[in-house]
């Protein structure tokens, strides 16, 4: 395509932008309002393009923001492209993508400018054409070559740090020790760190995609449904949003008004111990009534009710799948035993313990240090065949609406010897 043909729809592209604008502040004045005339004329394609030219020196592209810090700052804001950030191992800009989004700051009265700039011809944004120094582009503004060239280089401007390169008493600032002396003043570099703007972008973007977007919704009903889905989900837990701009989020810069002055920060926090601290199952005939209460032993009891409600065929891939929650099972009931042993041994021999014999010797095993019978009990090794029953037992009445009876329980009951006495090396008292 020829340099006039592309210069012919570019300037066509310009012009319906700028009819669009017009047209939407003419709506606002009546048929015979006197300022419909010195609208118009301000709308004129050169007159506007003149004025955008002008205007345009209040904004700045940038990619790490100064007024993110505070509303006040008149510190400097930069444009880095990402390509040009060393590359390191760690969550960066330098690993924003090539289409990535460039920020603005500065007069929010001017950002109809950047919009203007954002158009894209062929594949590109104006802007990107003009800082290629497009010929097309610039012959597109004005008919006469050396004023299409001024106006051009200064939308390419907008690019550029506005004055000296400065920090501000607002602007968050380190001072860094560069030198050997912590005593001497001289050997300190003053860091002054920007708001990585367009990374926070994208991270927004990403995040609010995995929560809202409508594969993680799918995936998540898929996960409720206990069904397949072509894609996962993630979540982010503890999730804060930090509010930029309060209500004036474009004084802070464009993207943090798109965002509504949302900028998301992610949890960073040592794990938290949600346990209140063990205490003995006193008072109680059974220890399965407690385990069933654990949140994780309700999910899978969950899990395998709704699978096996629908009357899955007898095949591998059924076995599989119930033997998986079985394991899961156990898994959790070797944890929750593991739990009272650390315990001070006699627990059990407390008046107020009523479980039956054979679970003290399960979860009390360290009493036999203090007491010979308990130990001879417990190396007779009969009390865990109990256990296995009253587990087998209890499992039945979770699934008891599914019409489970003795042969169930057999099966149950079958299933946890097979699984202990694999790890019988492992748990030698279980």
């Amino acid at each position: 395509m020829d340099k006039a043909h592309r210069s012919g729809e570019i300037r066509q592209l310009i012009q319906a932008f700028i009819d669009e604008r017009l047209a939407g502040k003419l709506e606002k004045l009546g048929p015979d309002d006197p300022k419909r005339e010195a609208l118009i004329e301000q709308f004129g394609f050169e007159v506007w393009i003149s004025d955008a030219a002008r205007r345009v020196s209040q904004l700045q592209v940038v990619t790490h923001a100064l007024k993110a810090t505070h509303p006040d700052a008149k510190g400097s804001s930069r444009y880095v492209e990402p390509a040009a950030l060393p590359e390191i191992p760690l969550v960066g800009s330098h690993l924003l993508p090539e289409d990535f989004s460039g920020d603005v700051v500065g007069n929010a009265a001017a950002l109809d400018v950047y919009k203007f700039l954002k158009l894209q011809h062929g594949g590109k944004s104006l802007l990107e054409l003009a800082l290629e120094e497009d010929t097309a582009f610039s012959a597109a503004l004005s008919d006469n070559p050396g004023q299409a060239d001024e106006w051009a280089k200064a939308f390419a401007d907008i690019t550029q740090p506005k004055g000296i390169e400065a920090s501000h008493t607002r602007a968050k600032q380190i001072y860094w020790l560069a030198g050997d002396d912590p005593t001497d003043d001289e050997d300190f570099h003053l860091l002054a760190p920007l708001y990585a703007t367009s990374l926070a972008h994208q991270v927004f973007l990403r995040i609010n995609a995995d929560r809202f977007g409508e594969a993680a919704k799918a995936a998540r009903q898929a996960r409720r449904d206990d069904k397949p889905a072509e894609t996962g989900y993630s979540d982010y837990p503890n999730l804060a949003a930090q509010k930029l701009g309060g209500t004036k989020p474009q004084n802070i810069s464009q993207l943090n008004s798109e965002r509504g002055g949302n900028n998301y920060l992610m949890a960073s926090l040592p794990p938290k111990w949600k346990s209140q601290g063990v205490k003995a199952p006193l008072h109680t005939d059974s220890v399965f009534k407690r385990f069933g209460h654990r949140r994780e032993v309700r999910w899978l009891l969950k899990g395998l009710v709704r699978f096996l409600a629908t009357d899955p065929p007898e095949n591998h891939h059924t076995r599989n799948r119930v033997d998986g929650y079985f394991d899961a099972l156990i898994d959790e009931l070797m944890l929750f035993a593991s739990e009272f042993h650390v315990l001070a041994p006699g627990w059990s021999a407390n008046a107020a313990c009523r479980l039956p014999q054979e679970q003290q010797l399960w979860l009390d095993p360290r009493r036999g240090e203090e007491e010979a019978d308990f130990a001879n009990q417990r190396e007779q090794g009969e009390w865990p065949e109990k256990i296995r029953e009253a587990f087998a037992r209890w499992l039945n009445q979770q699934l008891v609406r599914l019409g489970v009876g003795d042969n169930e329980y057999l099966e149950w009951k079958a299933r946890l010897k097979r699984k202990l006495d694999i790890l019988q090396e492992e748990l030698p008292h279980v």
